[in-house]
């Protein structure tokens, strides 16, 4: 696996370069005797005004730190979106020593936002922090997605479950797109804390046993979770289709609140009640307690 120093930077550059057609900047469509895909170098050089040679260095490592407005420069010559860019950015800063860096110590989720989750009994609540670590969820998006407390201290992670457990391939029936997805928020995640080993060790476990992963990895997409729609096909109660809220939580950096709603009146939210119900019946409401670890368990 490279690292995020300038060879990072240079194959995301390499990448959108690659998939960006030049009418979708503006430039005349490509004809049938263009050698490369996408644009080439000099044409990505005159849209962001530096030069070819400048530009090439950038793809090549050998301009490891590029002025801010070269990258903004760069951005929107490729037409990159709020993400994208962010990612281009976080790679472009890499090394420098004010760049902030996760703590040692394990994330750890307050209190109140757990009982506030708890009592959210009709929605399905989780908070994912970084590298898509599963740091907290209410009983009944265990219910619907994967009991995280049963599982393993390593294992709560929401991208490494998703390529790596069979259950997430029938439990969404557009599997590929979702996992997809998820590395690019991983990847994107990467991008801010490239020095951090735990997000290292993921990326290379994932890589050596995935040969999705490492198609995914390899095509340097970057995705921000705000909101969107998704379908699972439940083994209890079948067929749901849900949306989620993404919500960065002010005051507890790299966490994010998800929150799953169904359309009132729809099967889907039939779907999602006799699912809350079943829950109930089955006493599976307990939140688990909390060890000196940071870590959840049952009890």
């Amino acid at each position: 696996m490279k690292g995020m120093a300038g060879g990072e930077l240079g194959e995301y550059l390499k990448a959108l370069r690659a998939r960006t057609r030049p009418e979708d900047v503006g430039l005349p469509p490509a004809g049938p005797n263009r050698r490369v895909p996408g644009l080439r170098r000099e044409e990505v050089a005159q849209l962001a005004g530096v030069s070819v040679d400048y530009y090439t260095r950038l793809e090549q490592g050998r301009h490891q730190h590029p002025s801010h407005s070269v990258i903004e420069a760069v951005a929107t010559a490729l037409r990159l979106d709020d993400a994208e860019r962010a990612h281009l950015i976080n790679l472009a800063r890499d090394g420098v020593p004010a760049r902030p860096r996760p703590g040692s110590r394990a994330q750890q989720v307050r209190p109140e936002l757990l009982d506030l989750m708890d009592g959210l009994a009709d929605h399905p609540a989780f908070i994912i922090g970084r590298r898509t670590d599963v740091l907290a969820s209410n009983a009944l998006a265990r219910a619907l997605i994967a009991d995280w407390y049963a599982m393993p201290a390593r294992e709560r992670n929401y991208v490494r479950w998703l390529i790596l457990a069979p259950e997430p391939r029938s439990l969404y029936p557009d599997w590929a797109r979702v996992a997809a997805e998820a590395v690019g928020t991983l990847r994107l995640d990467a991008g801010r804390y490239p020095d951090d080993p735990a997000t290292r060790q993921l990326i290379g476990e994932l890589a050596m046993t995935s040969e999705d992963f490492r198609r995914w990895w390899a095509g340097h997409r970057v995705v921000e979770r705000s909101h969107g729609t998704k379908r699972m096909r439940h083994p209890v109660v079948g067929e749901l289709e849900i949306h989620y809220e993404a919500m960065n939580l002010p005051g507890d950096p790299d966490q994010t609140l998800f929150l799953y709603t169904t359309r009132a009146g729809s099967p889907s939210h039939d779907a999602m009640r006799l699912l809350s119900s079943w829950l109930a019946t089955a006493d599976a409401g307990v939140r688990p307690a909390m060890r000196d670890d940071g870590q959840s368990h049952s009890r």
